[in-house]
C-alpha cells in the first residue's frame, strides 16, 4: 500500500532551475517531477492524490530567525503591538490588572508611535501597585516595568548600570522604569518562567499560525529553556515544525554538553550557531553607531559585548564545531562583528562553519563587500524596513542610505537569509516578500530610500528558502523540491514568479506540507 503524496497539474517550481507539472512524495522525501500522466503512473493503492487546478508548488519557506518559542509565550500576554498611544496602552494594561495573581507581562509597545511620551513605572503604578509588571518593547530590547518589578529586582537610584545595559533615570537619580538592553535581564530572571511542558504546549498551540504561512522550518536563537520544549516534543512525535536552535552564552556549558552527548540533531531539531550580541537596537536608540545619532548627538548607541569578547567567543565556539549567529544592528557593531570574524577565519573557516550577522541593518557602504568576500550570510528581516521607516529617518539621517541593504548586499555576491523576527513582528512570509520586493507607496523621502533597496522576487523567495536552508547547512535536504529533498511544500493560489510584481499583493498560501503530510489545507479537492 502507498502512503505517497502526488501533486498534479499545477506548477511547480523546485528552485534548483526545474519546472513542473506535478510533485510526487513518498516516505516524507521528494520521489519525482514531472508531467502529471508520467507521475500518475507511479501512483499506488493508498496514495493521495491532488489536483492542483494551475497553482504554484514551491519548496516550503523557512523563517530565518524567528523567536518562536516566545512568540507562542505571546499570545499569552499583554499585546501592545499597534497601540497608538501611551494613554492606550496604559489602558490596556488595567484591563487584565483584576485577573489573576502574580506578574503581568506584555510586549509590543512603541514609544516613537507616542509622540515621543517616554512610559514611567508611575503611570503603571496607578493602576497596578500590587503587581509586578515587565511589558517588552516591540525590539525586546527594553521593558517598561512598574515599582514592584523595580524593587523585586533590587533596582533602586543607587543600582549601577550592568555591563552592555542601562537603566534609564529620573532627574533625581531614580529610576524611570524603562531598561535598556541588558539591563532588562535584572527583571527578568525575576519572572517565573513557564515549566518544559506548558512551554511546549503553547508552541504546539501557535504552530498552525506558521503552517497557514506557509512555514515548515524556523530558526530560533532562543538558547536552552525554548530547546528542551522542543526537544520534548520532538522526543513526543509531536515536534510540528522543524526547528534550528541557537546555543547561549549563559547556558553554553550545559548546551555543549548535550551537544557532546547527544550530536548536533536531525532533520527536525539541530543546533547550528551561538548567538552572540554585539550591541542593542534602533527604537531605543542602542544600536552602536560610528557616529551620533542624528536626533540624539550625545549618543552612539550600547556595545553590549565588547568586540574582544565576541572574538573569544568565536573561537570557543568554533573549538567544538558550532558558528555564530551576531546581532548586530548599527554600522559600528557590524563593522566590528566583521573584523572579529576577519581575525578569527582561521578558526572557523576551515571547519566549513558559516558565520551569520542577524539584522544586519545600518552598515557603512565599505562594509557591504566583505559579507562576500569573508562567506558571512546576511540574515535580515525585510519587514523592518517598513516598519522602521520613520525612527530611522529620524534617526540615522542619511546613514539609511545604506540601512536595510537588501538589494546593495545581494549585488555584492553575499547569501540573503530571510525571516521575521516574530514577535517583534508578523509571522508573515507574504509580508516579507512585499517589503523585499514592493516600493513603498507613501512617496516620502524614507519610502524612496526603501525602493532604492528592494530586490526581485525571485531573490526573495531565494532567501527564504533556499538561503535560509544554506544559513543553516541544511541545504542538502531543505531549500529546493529535487529528488530526495524532505517533502516542505508550500502551495499558492498562483504562480507568482510568473505575474507582475503588483500581482503579489493578491497572493494567499492556501496549502503547507511537512514531510509529505498535511498540515493546513484551504483548497478543493
Amino acid at each position: 500500500m502507498g502512503n505517497g503524496l502526488f501533486l498534479l497539474n499545477g506548477t511547480v517550481r523546485a528552485l534548483d532551475g526545474t519546472v513542473a507539472e506535478g510533485v510526487a512524495c513518498r516516505e516524507g522525501r521528494v520521489v519525482a517531477l514531472g508531467r502529471s500522466e508520467e507521475l500518475r503512473a507511479l501512483v499506488q493503492a493508498g496514495d493521495e492524490v491532488v489536483d492542483l487546478s494551475g497553482r504554484l508548488v514551491l519548496p516550503a519557506f523557512s523563517d530565518a530567525h524567528c523567536h518562536f518559542a516566545a512568540f507562542a509565550l505571546s499570545r499569552r500576554e499583554v499585546d501592545l503591538r499597534g497601540v497608538t498611544s501611551l494613554a492606550e496602552a496604559v489602558r490596556r494594561v488595567g484591563a487584565v490588572a483584576a485577573q489573576g495573581r502574580g506578574w503581568i507581562t506584555g510586549r509590543g509597545w512603541l514609544h516613537d508611535a507616542w509622540g515621543g511620551q517616554q512610559p514611567t513605572r508611575q503611570l503603571l503604578d496607578q493602576l497596578v501597585p500590587n503587581r509586578p509588571v515587565a511589558l517588552w518593547r516591540n525590539d525586546h530590547h527594553a521593558v517598561w516595568v512598574n515599582s514592584l518589578a523595580l524593587a523585586l529586582a533590587g533596582i533602586t537610584a543607587t543600582t549601577p548600570d550592568p555591563p552592555g545595559g542601562v537603566i534609564l533615570r529620573e532627574a533625581n537619580g531614580e529610576p524611570s522604569g524603562v531598561l535598556l538592553e541588558r539591563a532588562a535581564e535584572l527583571v527578568r530572571r525575576r519572572i517565573p518562567t513557564p515549566s518544559v511542558a506548558e512551554l511546549a504546549d503553547a508552541i504546539v498551540q501557535a504552530a498552525p499560525l506558521a503552517h497557514r504561512e506557509g512555514i515548515a522550518a524556523v530558526y530560533c536563537p532562543e538558547g536552552l529553556a525554548a530547546y528542551q520544549a522542543y526537544r520534548l516534543l520532538h522526543q513526543q512525535g509531536r515536534l510540528p515544525l522543524r526547528v534550528g536552535m541557537c546555543l547561549a552564552t549563559d547556558d553554553f556549558e550545559a548546551e555543549r554538553a548535550l551537544l557532546a552527548a547527544e550530536g548536533q540533531g536531525d532533520a527536525w531539531l539541530h543546533w547550528t550557531h551561538l548567538k552572540l550580541y554585539a550591541d542593542g537596537a534602533l527604537g531605543p536608540r542602542t544600536a552602536w553607531m560610528l557616529e551620533p545619532y542624528d536626533d540624539d548627538q550625545a549618543n552612539t548607541g550600547v556595545v553590549v559585548t565588547p568586540p574582544e569578547e565576541l572574538g573569544a567567543w568565536i573561537r570557543r565556539a568554533a573549538a567544538h564545531g558550532v558558528g555564530c549567529a551576531i546581532h548586530a544592528i548599527g554600522d559600528a557593531a557590524n563593522r566590528a562583528v566583521l573584523d572579529q570574524l576577519a581575525a578569527t577565519r582561521a578558526h572557523w573557516a576551515p571547519a566549513g562553519l558559516r558565520p551569520r550577522i542577524e539584522h544586519t541593518q545600518c552598515l557603512h557602504p565599505a562594509d557591504i563587500p566583505r559579507f562576500a568576500a569573508l562567506g558571512v550570510v546576511a540574515s535580515l528581516q525585510p519587514i523592518h524596513a517598513l516598519q522602521d521607516m520613520p525612527v530611522a529617518v529620524r534617526a540615522w539621517g542619511k546613514r539609511v542610505l545604506t540601512a536595510y541593504p537588501l538589494r546593495s548586499l545581494l549585488e555584492s555576491g553575499a547569501r540573503l537569509a530571510f525571516g521575521s523576527d516574530a514577535p517583534v513582528e508578523t509571522l508573515s512570509v507574504l509580508a516579507g516578500l512585499r517589503a523585499a520586493c514592493l516600493p513603498s507607496e507613501e512617496g516620502t523621502v524614507a519610502s524612496a530610500w526603501q525602493a532604492a533597496q528592494t530586490v526581485p522576487l525571485a531573490a526573495a523567495v531565494a532567501a527564504y528558502t533556499r538561503g535560509a536552508a544554506w544559513a543553516e547547512g541544511r541545504e542538502h535536504e531543505r531549500g529546493t523540491l529535487t529528488p530526495g529533498a524532505l517533502a516542505d511544500l508550500v502551495v499558492l493560489d498562483r504562480d507568482l514568479l510568473a505575474l507582475p510584481i503588483e500581482a503579489l499583493r493578491e497572493v494567499q498560501v492556501v496549502g503547507t506540507v511537512i514531510g509529505g503530510q498535511w498540515v493546513y489545507r484551504n483548497f478543493p479537492a
